[in-house]
């Protein structure tokens, strides 16, 4: 694979996730009663969906074009969105919490196999680790609200 597919394969990769993020954001927002937990998920929804379109900038800049518009690569993270449209719990925002830290987790661990390679990625490493503490970012403060939440009902 010459260098230039493999920046286009990791930069696809890290679309998917990032839309993947998007709309699992998006699903959990409309299915939380808290409003305030609803601002948090439509902010981050917003921030993914910017930070895809800040790859595919790179992505076409290097010749490639992202097909995958609705997210897709992490079957099982849309099948962890549906389940939590399910479930009618008292816990239900701890479920939609816990959901969004896997998702969360998982791109973290794609923008790690990425900036691994930081040769290949060397007109936009900037731009990766950015969006990446950025992530990390938002899995602490999803992580906080989780907390709390559990202690609330325990």
């Amino acid at each position: 694979m010459g260098h230039n597919d493999e920046i286009i394969s990791d930069l696809k990769g890290l679309i998917n996730i990032l839309n993947d993020g998007k709309e699992g954001y998006a699903s959990a927002s409309e299915t939380t009663d808290s409003t305030e937990l609803k601002g948090l998920f439509l902010n981050y929804a917003a921030q993914r969906s910017a930070f895809a379109e800040e790859l595919k900038t790179h992505l076409a800049a290097h010749g490639g074009e992202s097909e995958n518009e609705s997210g897709g690569v992490l079957g099982a993270l849309h099948r962890t969105w549906i389940d939590i449209k399910q479930a009618f719990s008292s816990k239900e925002d701890s479920a939609i919490l816990g959901a969004i830290e896997t998702g969360e987790k998982a791109a973290i661990e794609k923008f790690d196999a990425v900036l691994d390679d930081p040769a290949t990625h060397t007109d936009h490493i900037e731009l990766l680790q950015r969006q990446r503490t950025a992530i990390r970012e938002a899995l602490s403060e999803i992580e906080t609200y989780h907390h709390r939440i559990d202690n609330l009902n325990d």
